[in-house]
């Protein structure tokens, strides 16, 4: 046990300095197996190559289409397109809902999440900048739009971290759909009160929008983006091609893909760059996580691991708490929703499947609660938050208050209240 919280920490601390996952998490596994009395090159080119191997198989061709998909809404403009309508509608003296907004309905249309902290980031500066607002607040606006209820709560979002437990449970990315509105409105509603809240506190206290460091103000190009209803018209239909016709999630992007292709047919010539991009992040996106993944194997290999299995399977309170408990603690350790999700499911889902069907328990709590407690996890090291922050400039010290409580903290409290839903069978 004093071996995986050293590695843990260790891992923690390396992500906080800036260090890349690919070798800090090896870096981390090694210590767990050092201090485990393991054999180091066994596993590493055992357990960790299986752990990350094993997580690229099951889900690279997701990333890839998703990441295709979301590069191909970017270089046509849908995507900038979509986010400018909503932030329009709501106006610029309320740009964290615009911002909110946008995201959110990027990312439920299945558009990769980091592909939509690109598109987001440019627009953010925008709003912010007409309502003066700090810079400081714009990670945790795209990470309350993004990560958090369009990613883990709402029915039918097409998302990995929808995704993957039906892989488990036998049940759709639909399951449990009034506990998945029930706590999407718990996180929406909270965090964006916070950071309201935040963004008056700042304002307050003297700080307003500052221009990024060493860069100018650019300026716009208007008149190239293209309809919004057409902009609209690929998220609409993978969210329909998975949720009413009942699609896999594969065909349902490949369905994005092309429609995209044909409704923006004159931008022809950014195609294969898109693609091209779209491809690359896929890779970056699954061998970071792939690597958090790994780390989680060596964990899950280390002679501690069975009495901390043991011990999640018999927590006191029920099968949701045990399940909801192991998600998000491995969630934390491997810095990924999606990487702590499928270690969880992998070492404990067919049990925790099995009880529930013999004590009758729906398995969509499970599906629900399962994606519900992976999100709320986002500790310093997240691969996610790195690369937010890597985007937007800012620092923990600048912006992780605000990510810990619409990222972490709502979340984990509609987690609990979506618990309590499933005790009074409201699912």
């Amino acid at each position: 046990m004093f071996a995986i919280i050293v590695g843990l920490i260790a891992l923690m601390v390396m992500a906080y300095l800036g260090w890349s996952i690919l070798w800090i998490a090896p870096v981390a596994a090694a210590i767990v197996a050092l201090l485990s009395g393991m054999d180091i090159y066994t596993a590493f080119t055992s357990d960790f190559m299986s752990g990350f191997a094993s997580f690229a198989r099951d889900f690279f061709p997701v990333f890839l289409f998703g990441a295709v998909f979301g590069k191909l809404m970017e270089v046509t403009g849908s995507a900038r397109t979509v986010a400018s309508f909503l932030s329009k509608i709501v106006g610029k003296e309320r740009a964290i809902l615009g911002v909110l907004l946008g995201a959110a309905i990027l990312t439920y249309g299945g558009v990769s999440l980091f592909v939509v902290v690109f598109v987001m980031y440019p627009l953010a500066l925008n709003l912010f900048r007409e309502a003066n607002i700090s810079r400081k607040v714009i990670p945790g606006t795209i990470v309350l739009g993004a990560f958090t209820f369009t990613m883990t709560a709402l029915p039918g979002t097409a998302q990995v971290q929808n995704y993957i437990p039906t892989q488990f449970f036998n049940t759709t990315m639909m399951a449990a759909p009034i506990m998945g509105i029930v706590t999407g409105l718990i996180m929406a509603v909270g965090g964006y009160f916070y950071l309201s809240y935040r963004a008056n506190k700042l304002t307050k206290a003297g700080e307003g929008f500052t221009e990024p460091g060493g860069e100018e103000k650019k300026e716009e190009e208007e008149g190239k983006d293209p309809n919004v209803f057409l902009s609209f018209l690929p998220l609409l239909a993978v969210v329909i091609s998975i949720n009413v016709m009942n699609l896999e999630m594969l065909s349902a992007l490949l369905i994005g893909i092309v429609l995209t292709f044909i409704l923006n047919f004159k931008a022809f010539k950014k195609f294969t760059g898109a693609m091209n991009d779209g491809a690359k992040g896929a890779v970056t996106a699954v061998v970071n996580t792939g690597a958090a993944v790994g780390f989680g194997a060596v964990v899950k290999n280390a002679p501690a691991f069975p009495a901390i299995k043991e011990a999640l399977l018999n927590i006191k309170g029920g099968l949701t708490i045990s399940d909801a408990l192991s998600t998000q603690v491995l969630a934390m350790i491997t810095g990924s929703a999606s990487g702590g999700m499928n270690i969880t499911l992998n070492a404990l889902g067919s049990e925790y499947y099995q009880q529930a069907l013999e004590m009758g328990l729906n398995p969509e709590i499970l599906h629900r609660v399962t994606a519900l407690a992976s999100g709320a996890s986002i500790l310093p090291h997240n691969g996610a938050l790195l690369t937010v922050f890597a985007i937007t400039g800012m620092t923990h010290k600048d912006s992780y208050k605000d990510i810990f409580f619409v990222g972490l903290l709502i979340p984990f409290i509609a987690t609990v209240v979506g618990i309590l839903m499933s005790y009074v069978g409201l699912v």
